[in-house]
């Protein structure tokens, strides 16, 4: 049985949803489906054994991008078919698979998981971390402003690459620790400063936060992305961690978003990320998803 791997052509995006997939996990899972139109078929593959497709995969980039920033989709019904799909591609990007929170106790979605990640680390990438993913809405409640932070604009990326990199010592955050350890604290804090420059949400929504003595103590990047308002980027100084500063930067971005119009806040973090996940949960922010990231 011969096996062609190849990117769609444009007109030929229903052959992605030929796949069948009962939709346990990953981007179907939470009723996103590929059709939507974010997805450019140059960035789709699939393979077909004698015409008929056993494995798809999809990247994803914003509409400036040259290159994809994750890869999205990532369904088969024929393992060494997908391998060989990743193999091929000539597209590099982290893979988010994301999964209902209780993907561990469901049988038939633990085992839809566990096969992804099987494929996904026979092609080469790696796990990286688990994440948390949140969705918070008004139904949860608007918490209070604690008032023990005086929070600033920013005022030049000097500014805040100087926080970056001070922020990134010690960083519980598996990206983080990964950029420090492959390439140091500056190109840490390079990665950090494009992202949010790469994000389309107005800078001056980005806030130092000072304590009353005038030191710095963190950032608080409330943002947007392609779809939604999110959390950009929360971060404690090394010389004041273990204060709960934390939970302050994040009602700081919570409420600019809400004050911006946001009728939904979108946010995640790394499981072993304790200090910032005991933040998200005292803010009222719910769980709504689990991911895993493979690099």
């Amino acid at each position: 049985m011969s096996l062609t791997i190849r990117a769609l052509l444009p007109g030929e995006e229903h052959l992605f949803d030929s796949l069948p997939d009962p939709g346990l996990v990953g981007f179907a899972a939470f009723g996103e489906t590929y059709a939507a139109g974010e997805y450019r078929p140059e960035w789709t593959w699939i393979a077909e054994r004698d015409g008929v497709v056993v494995a798809r995969a999809a990247w994803w980039g914003g509409p400036e991008d040259t290159e994809p920033k994750t890869l999205d989709w990532f369904d088969f019904t024929d393992a060494d078919a997908a391998v060989q799909l990743l193999k091929e591609a000539p597209l590099h990007a982290e893979y988010w698979l994301r999964l209902p929170p209780n993907w561990r106790e469901d049988k038939d979605i633990h085992e839809a998981a566990l096969t992804r990640l099987s494929a996904a680390e026979a092609a080469g990438f790696k796990r990286l971390v688990e994440r948390y993913r949140y969705r918070w809405t008004p139904d949860c409640g608007l918490p209070e402003r604690p008032g023990r932070l005086d929070f600033q604009p920013v005022e030049d990326d000097q500014q805040i690459f100087e926080a970056f990199r001070q922020i990134n010592q010690g960083s519980l955050d598996a990206h983080v620790r990964k950029t420090v350890e492959q390439s140091g604290l500056d190109a840490s804090a390079q990665e950090e400063l494009d992202i949010l420059r790469w994000l389309p949400s107005p800078r001056d929504w980005w806030r130092l936060a000072y304590t009353p003595s005038g030191e710095l103590a963190g950032i608080s990047i409330p943002a947007r992305n392609y779809k939604n308002p999110i959390i950009g980027y929360i971060g404690v100084l090394p010389a004041h961690r273990g204060n709960g500063y934390a939970y302050d930067l994040l009602v700081e971005a919570t409420h600019i978003l809400v004050e911006n119009g946001a009728d939904r806040v979108i946010a995640a973090t790394d499981q072993p990320n304790f200090p910032m996940a005991r933040a998200f949960a005292k803010a009222g922010y719910p769980v709504s998803e689990h991911r895993i990231d493979l690099a």
